[in-house]
C-alpha cells in the first residue's frame, strides 16, 4: 500500500519537528511545501502551530503559499496556531488571515493564567477526524489566542470560557490542541486526518 505524502507547510513555526515525528510513528512521510507548486506533489496538507500570526501570514504571502492554500482541494489540516490562520483575523497583530472560514481569533481574556498550558477535556461532535475517539477525550493545549464559538466548530473546550478547539470547513481542518503532544489520542487524530479526512 502506497504511503500517504503529507505536505509541512513552511513559515517558521517551532513544532515542526515533533508534527514530523508523529506523522511517522503513523507510517506517513512528509515534505516541507515551501512554495506553491510543492502543495502538487504531496496528498495532504498540514500547517503545524506555534509561532506569531503576523509573522506567520507575512512569510505566507511572501511565497504566495497564502493563495495556494486558499486554492487547494486537498484536505488540509491546521495545527493550533495553524487553525487560527484559517479565519479571517487574528487580534495577534491585528492582521488579516486567509479568510478561508469567517470567524475570527481572540486573545484570552480570563482571571486564569494565560495561555492556556496544559490538557483538558474536549467535547467532540461526529467527525471522521475523530472516528473511533471518545467524547471528553483529554488533549494538550498551548495558545493565548483562541476562536469563539464558530458554526464550523466541530468540537469544543472551556478554559474559563467557551471556545472552538476543532474546525472544518469543506477539505479544511483545523484543530486548536496540539495533536503531537496528545499522546496515543492524539496520533489517533492524525490517523484519521490521514486515511478518513477527504
Amino acid at each position: 500500500m502506497r504511503k500517504i505524502k503529507v505536505g509541512i507547510v513552511q513559515y517558521g513555526a517551532g513544532n515542526q519537528a515533533s508534527v514530523i515525528n508523529a506523522l511517522e510513528q503513523i507510517g506517513a512521510i512528509t515534505m516541507p511545501v515551501n512554495v506553491a507548486t510543492d502543495i502538487d506533489k504531496v496528498d495532504k496538507l498540514i500547517i503545524p502551530g506555534v509561532g506569531h500570526a503576523g509573522k506567520a501570514m507575512a512569510a505566507l504571502r511572501q511565497t504566495g503559499l497564502d493563495s495556494a492554500i486558499c486554492k487547494s482541494k486537498i484536505p488540509l489540516l491546521g495545527v493550533c496556531l495553524g487553525m487560527q490562520l484559517l479565519g479571517r483575523s487574528s487580534s495577534e497583530g491585528n492582521i488579516t488571515c486567509l479568510e478561508i472560514a469567517d470567524y475570527d481569533t481572540v486573545k484570552f481574556n480570563v482571571t486564569l493564567k494565560v495561555p492556556h498550558i496544559g490538557w483538558n477535556q474536549v467535547r467532540l461532535r461526529e467527525n471522521p477526524l475523530f472516528h473511533a475517539i471518545p467524547d471528553n477525550e483529554w488533549f494538550y493545549f498551548v495558545h493565548s489566542y483562541y476562536i469563539p464559538n464558530s458554526k464550523y466548530s466541530i468540537a469544543k473546550c472551556t478554559y474559563e470560557v467557551e471556545f472552538t478547539a476543532a474546525v472544518q470547513l469543506a477539505n479544511f481542518w483545523g484543530v486548536q490542541f496540539h495533536p503531537e503532544k496528545s499522546g496515543k489520542t492524539g496520533l489517533r487524530v492524525l490517523k484519521n486526518f490521514i486515511e478518513l479526512c477527504k
